[in-house]
């Protein structure tokens, strides 16, 4: 890499929300309450936003495991040119008594990025997931696939909050099934 991308890439690691030319109002607020405990296992990506780090990828899951000193091993994967990949990072808590579904996530050293969980189905089944960007979104899923109803609820809540669900992907998933 050379000396001028060096600079541009450590501030699209550190603000994201650089990237992205906002395009009217985004609602990136998070659920009032969350538990952390509930929410880890293995999550299914049913739909995103396009991304850089994603582009190309299906059959992607995350999955979500508590550590020792309370932080959050996260381990993303997905197939890509008939290849597995795989990304490790963690994940926090950065304000567990006040916004306990705002985490940070960290795949690249020191540098964290905006995981905030939106919506969450009552049986921690179906989450909408955002950042305080607008140009990152995810429903995830604990199951490979989900009912046209649910998936209608989701998207009428993202839209709600401004973001632009004709933009998102959907995820094969057809390996996991």
């Amino acid at each position: 890499m050379n000396g001028t991308l060096i600079p541009l890439a450590l501030a699209a690691v550190m603000f994201p929300g650089l990237l992205f030319a906002p395009d009217g109002q985004h609602d990136t607020s998070v659920i009032p309450s969350f538990d952390l405990r509930s929410y880890l296992g293995t999550w299914y990506e049913i739909a995103r936003y396009d991304h850089r780090f994603e582009r190309g990828m299906d059959n992607v899951t995350a999955e979500y495991l508590l550590r020792d000193d309370g932080k959050v091993d996260v381990i993303n994967s997905g197939w890509k040119n008939g290849k597995m990949k795989t990304a490790v990072g963690k994940a926090k808590q950065p304000d567990p008594q006040g916004y306990p579904a705002r985490l940070k996530v960290s795949f690249f050293w020191f540098f964290y990025s905006d995981y905030n969980i939106m919506m969450l189905d009552d049986d921690c089944g179906v989450a909408l997931v955002g950042s305080s960007s607008p140009g990152y979104l995810w429903i995830l899923s604990r199951t490979p696939s989900i009912d046209d109803s649910v998936l209608e609820k989701f998207l009428d809540e993202a839209r709600r909050r401004g973001y632009d669900t004709s933009k998102l992907i959907y995820v094969d998933q057809s390996l996991n099934v």
